[in-house]
């Protein structure tokens, strides 16, 4: 363990100070749900996509692609690069698309389709995989804090989480973009730091760093031979990697509200793609950080202590020990930077979930103010229960929450087969969604206490046989065919022809529809 130097602190106190003040400037502005969730649709792409960017780049993303890349190769980054396929089905379609469908939750859409009932399933599905997801962010972020400065672990992670709990509660919306926005290039600055600092110290120069690397195969993406049951495989890791990303573009709150706060179609457009390109690069340089890191161990034969017992140890404690004063400190700035942002972003999108999918339901005569209220309070209780769980786990260790992971992962499972199923089947009924839903269940129950080398339960040849990366894949399928199979039995039947018309405008062959519409309407207004 290594104490923080005076010079490291005052960077990292000043960064939070800067967070706080950001949280105030925005307070002015926050007087109804429209500005405090979606920032009154004002925001510019290029800030938008500075924010998806931010969102997207963890503390996870700081430990765990080092580490990986550390023991092994790059085939973890090959997911992050089925981001272009999955935003080329998004970009030309579901974002102009949602921001005429829906208001400011993306779950409305699933109530017009198929009933509140879906509504209330999907919401509570994104709930419970973000809480779990942001109790993990939590402990990552603190449990590598205090292995670079000795830190107690419990107090990191309340000091954290009450910053961004506050200036997400009294900012809003635009407090997290524009927070996003600076932590954005604060994380760009601590990666350059860290870079520049292995190009210039490496023994034996980059060069030999490179040529030490690609003899030991440490830039394969995997392998290309067709196995399912791999997790390393080129093609499991593409497969999950477009189901996972279609998913968050079409299913995912903190994803969808940043197409709703954009000016025009376009700008929204333009900021996910911006944020993709961003994304892209900024994966492939944690992961020649892991690379790098390994290449300068390698050849100077350091012996670690015992409490270096994983690789994603590794860079910690190299950030400790090899970081000089300062540039330390900006590095822990990017790594806070890195949780925040994600933190700030699921704590405002949850709030609006909780509000707009279930306490309008329970009080539909609430005023706005009633509601914004209701909003900051549900921050404010999400944020201080994300911290309980992140305390839970460093204190009784992953394993108590095994369960609680198990849980919403099965809940969390199939969205974006869901989505799929009332964006493309106009004959999908309320009854087929929910014969989908259920089938979509059982199997990744099944799936998830039947895989691995050691299951929960074993049912021996009928175990799950593939990786476990391929449960969710397989889980968007069976939601989508399950529902088309049950929509074939209990057909979706309009009450009259404005209906039906009105749920066909709520899918793609509607959606088109409307669109060469307009365009020929615009043909005859200009000829």
């Amino acid at each position: 363990m290594h104490s923080l130097r005076w010079l490291d602190l005052t960077v990292v106190v000043t960064y939070l100070i800067a967070m706080l003040g950001v949280g105030r400037w925005f307070a002015r502005g926050q007087t109804s749900t429209e500005a405090y969730f979606i920032a009154k649709r004002s925001i510019p792409h290029w800030a938008m996509g500075v924010s998806i960017y931010a969102t997207l780049i963890t503390s996870i993303t700081f430990i765990a692609y080092p580490g990986s890349a550390y023991a092994g190769d790059w085939s973890e980054i090959v997911p992050g690069f089925m981001v272009v396929g999955a935003l080329a089905v998004v970009g030309l379609v579901i974002i102009p698309f949602y921001r005429h469908a829906v208001g400011m939750s993306v779950y409305e859409y699933f109530e017009r389709r198929f009933g509140y009932g879906v509504r209330a399933y999907s919401a509570f599905a994104f709930t419970m995989g973000h809480f779990s997801k942001m109790g993990f962010v939590y402990y990552t972020l603190a449990l590598t804090i205090t292995g670079m400065t000795g830190w107690n672990i419990y107090l990191v992670m309340l000091v954290t989480g009450a910053v961004t709990i506050y200036y997400t509660v009294i900012g809003g919306m635009e407090a997290v973009i524009w927070t996003d926005v600076i932590q954005g290039f604060v994380k760009v600055f601590g990666v350059v730091v860290c870079l520049g600092w292995l190009w210039v110290h490496m023994p034996g120069g980059i060069g030999h760093a490179f040529h030490l690397a690609a003899q030991a195969h440490k830039f394969s993406l995997g392998s290309t031979h067709f196995d399912l049951a791999s997790k390393r495989n080129l093609w499991v890791l593409s497969l999950y990697g477009f189901f996972w990303y279609l998913q968050k573009y079409t299913s995912d709150q903190t994803l969808v509200q940043r197409y709703l706060v954009a000016k025009t179609d376009r700008d929204a457009l333009k900021g996910v793609a911006l944020g993709a390109i961003l994304c892209i690069p900024a994966w492939a340089l944690f992961m020649l950080i892991g690379t790098l890191v390994w290449a300068y161990y390698k050849q100077s034969g350091t012996v670690f202590p015992a409490f270096i017992d994983k690789a994603d140890k590794v860079f910690p404690y190299f950030l400790s020990t090899k970081i000089p004063d300062g540039l330390a400190g900006l590095f822990m700035a990017a790594l806070l930077s890195a949780s925040m942002s994600m933190l700030s972003s699921d704590l405002n999108c949850l709030a609006l979930v909780g509000v707009e999918d279930y306490y309008r339901r329970l009080r539909p005569f609430a005023t706005d103010r009633q509601r914004l209220t209701m909003g900051k309070t549900l921050i404010a209780i999400a944020g201080t229960l994300a911290v309980i769980v992140a305390v839970i786990i460093a204190w009784k260790s992953a394993r108590v929450l095994s369960f609680y992971f198990t849980v919403s992962s099965i809940v969390a499972g199939g969205l974006a087969g869901l989505f799929l199923l009332a964006f493309l089947s106009p004959r999908a009924s309320r009854k087929g969604a929910w014969i989908g839903i259920v089938a979509c269940l059982l199997f990744t129950t099944y799936a998830t206490l039947t895989k691995g080398a050691s299951p929960v339960v074993n049912l021996g040849a009928l175990n799950f046989p593939w990786a476990g990366v391929m449960i969710g894949v397989v889980g968007h399928v069976v939601l989508l065919f399950g529902g088309l199979i049950g929509s074939l039995l209990y057909p979706a039947r309009a009450a009259n022809e404005a209906e039906a018309a009105q749920l066909r405008a709520l899918t793609l062959w509607g959606w088109l529809e409307r669109r060469r519409a307009e365009r020929a309407a615009a043909a005859r207004k200009a000829a």
